[in-house]
């Protein structure tokens, strides 16, 4: 099949779109509707949204949300997940995803039961313990669970430091056998998943054939990357390796549901689901027209290290032409931009970095690098957008002031 031929900024004002970043913040939360319908609908949209406990300013799932609706408060998410509406499971990697989705889950969740089974019979003893407290006493989160054992847990580097229950749970939690049905702040709140799941869904993942499952899991990535390219090794969230990812996008291609992109600048194809090539096409229009006549305030916004449009570090290089590495593994004196430095998107643009700090206590919102790229033209307009920004960041976030205490600009 001939490749469509298009520009950068074609491309990333597409994905832009299907992200919810290209129009101004919270537009679609100004429609009448509550905001708990906003943010399930905008979690169905964007197929998933990656959770994080790392809370510079608060975790990554909220300041996702909260870049794309004004309004969004972490409570809401939490309420959706009690009430039922989203799961807590592997896509990207751990996601709060629409739970309608459950069922084609399966393949995912036998691959984790199988690949933590010698965990799990290892620490019987234990994991019946905890199942049986949550049969009668459930749900509850983990301080409830009273172990003396220490044992290796998934994030111990040296020496057994983790709470044997501690454990327990997050091997049945990976198993699904339990799953989280609520969360305060980072404490998690456990119930067993076959009174926490609706029965027609789970009942349907039982049923499901595993052709059927993947197949829908190779969609369901197709929608949530949108603008996406087999190299990626996690690739339908299948762990499939380099030729098993060509010969899927292969497939689909084949069958008219995948259409290859050619990108002015850069060297390989990338793809995009062929119901949203009259879209690339409109934004290509636009994006002449805007590098004719560019005028107007640029929406700013600021993205968490792990939000939905970063997930793939090569395709920021090849669309955006900006290189983005999450510094929070890197050695403070290594760091360049901060451990948890957020790229600034400003319009279709991503123009450099912020780096917050959340004082609760005091509200008041430390912004400890701004920095902008170099070639970025900083000028009074872009800076009143950034300033205007920060200021309406540092509110959602329950900070009364804001202040800069280094600004970097070009080299």
């Amino acid at each position: 099949m001939k490749a469509i031929r298009t520009t950068k900024r074609a491309l990333r004002r597409l994905l832009l779109e299907k992200q919810l970043l290209l129009s101004p913040r919270g537009e679609s939360a100004d429609d009448g509707k509550g905001m708990k319908a906003c943010v399930r609908e905008a979690i169905g949209r964007l197929e998933c949204v990656q959770i994080d406990p790392v809370s510079a300013v608060c975790p990554n799932q909220h300041l996702a949300l909260s870049a794309r609706l004004n309004g969004y408060e972490p409570a809401i998410l939490n309420e959706l997940l009690r009430e039922r509406e989203v799961f807590e499971y592997f896509a990207n990697a751990a996601c709060a995803i629409p739970m309608a989705d459950y069922p084609i889950f399966e393949p995912v969740r036998e691959r984790m039961r199988q690949q933590i089974k010698p965990q799990l019979d290892e620490l019987r003893p234990v994991v019946d313990q905890v199942l049986e407290k949550l049969e009668q006493e459930g749900p509850l989160p983990a301080k409830s669970f009273v172990s003396d054992e220490r044992v290796h847990g998934y994030w111990d580097n040296a020496g057994a430091r983790t709470k044997a229950t501690s454990h327990a749970l997050n091997l049945l939690t990976d198993a699904a056998e339990i799953r989280i049905v609520g969360r305060a702040g980072n404490h998690r709140l456990f119930d067993l998943t076959r009174r926490s799941v609706p029965e027609e869904l789970r009942l349907a993942a039982e049923c499901i054939a595993p052709e059927e499952a993947l197949d829908s899991l190779m969609r369901k990535y197709f929608r949530a990357y949108r603008v996406f390219e087999p190299g990626d090794p996690r690739f339908g969230w299948q762990r499939l390796n380099a030729k098993a990812r060509r010969e899927a996008v292969d497939r689909y291609v084949q069958a008219g549901e995948v259409l290859p992109v050619e990108v002015e600048g850069v060297k390989q194809p990338y793809y995009i689901l062929a119901s949203d090539e009259v879209r690339l096409a409109i934004h290509a229009s636009e994006a002449a027209e805007l590098a004719v006549h560019e005028e107007g305030a640029a929406p700013v916004s600021f993205l968490p290290p792990l939000d939905n449009v970063l997930w793939c570090r090569k395709r920021l290089e090849d669309l955006f032409d900006f290189e983005y590495r999450w510094e929070i593994y890197t050695p403070a004196v290594k760091r360049k931009y901060g451990y948890y430095a957020m790229p600034i998107l400003a319009g279709d643009r991503l123009i450099g970095r912020m780096d917050p700090r959340l004082d609760g206590k005091q509200s008041h919102l430390t912004v400890q690098l701004l920095q902008i790229d170099p070639g970025v033209e900083y000028d009074d307009r872009l800076r009143a957008d950034v300033e205007q920004a920060l200021d309406a960041f540092a509110h959602t976030h329950g900070a009364r002031t804001v202040s800069v205490e280094r600004l970097q600009h070009g080299l």
